[in-house]
C-alpha cells in the first residue's frame, strides 16, 4: 500500500504557516488566500502548534471572542498529533478518524515534510483502490494478450 511519503510526492510539500502572535483574523485571511483549512503555527523555525478553521469557529464564537483581537496562541492546538512519512495511508486515516482531526503534519525524522488533510488521504486511498481494481479487471479478462 501507499505511504504518506508517496502521497506528499504527488500532492506537494508546501506548508503554510503563521506566527503565534498573529491575530485569528489574519490567520483566516491566509487560509482563504491559499484555500487551506489549517496552518502550522511556527516561531523561530520551531512548530509550536496548529490552527484550523474548526478551531477558529469553535473557540471564537463559542467563547464570544473577536477574531481581530484574539491571538493564534490563545486558541491554537499546542499538542500536535503528527505522522511519519513512512507510515501507511490506512494508519493515517485510522488516526484521523480515531482522534477526530482533519489535518496531520508529516515529518521525516525531525523535518516537517508537509501537511495532509483527510480529503488528501481519502483521495489517495480511492486512487490506489481504483488502480488495483483496474489491474484485477485486466488480469481477469486476460487483457494484453
Amino acid at each position: 500500500m501507499s505511504t504518506v511519503r508517496d502521497m506528499i510526492r504527488k500532492k506537494g510539500s508546501e506548508v503554510f504557516s503563521i506566527a503565534p502572535e498573529v491575530t485569528v483574523y489574519e490567520a483566516l485571511s491566509v487560509m482563504a488566500k491559499y484555500n487551506t483549512g489549517a496552518l502550522m503555527v511556527v516561531e523561530g523555525g520551531k512548530v509550536e502548534g496548529i490552527i484550523s478553521e474548526r478551531d477558529c469557529v469553535r473557540k471564537l464564537d463559542l467563547e464570544g471572542r473577536s477574531s481581530k483581537t484574539t491571538k493564534i496562541s490563545e486558541i491554537m492546538t499546542a499538542k500536535v498529533i503528527y505522522v511519519e512519512a513512512s507510515q501507511q495511508l490506512e494508519e493515517c486515516m485510522a488516526l484521523m478518524i480515531d482522534k477526530n482531526i482533519r489535518h496531520l503534519p508529516v515529518y521525516d525524522g525531525k523535518d516537517l515534510l508537509g501537511l495532509i488533510s483527510i480529503r488528501d488521504v481519502l483521495k489517495e486511498v480511492i486512487d490506489v483502490q481504483k488502480f488495483m481494481i483496474s489491474q484485477l479487471e485486466h488480469y481477469i479478462t486476460g487483457g494484453g494478450r
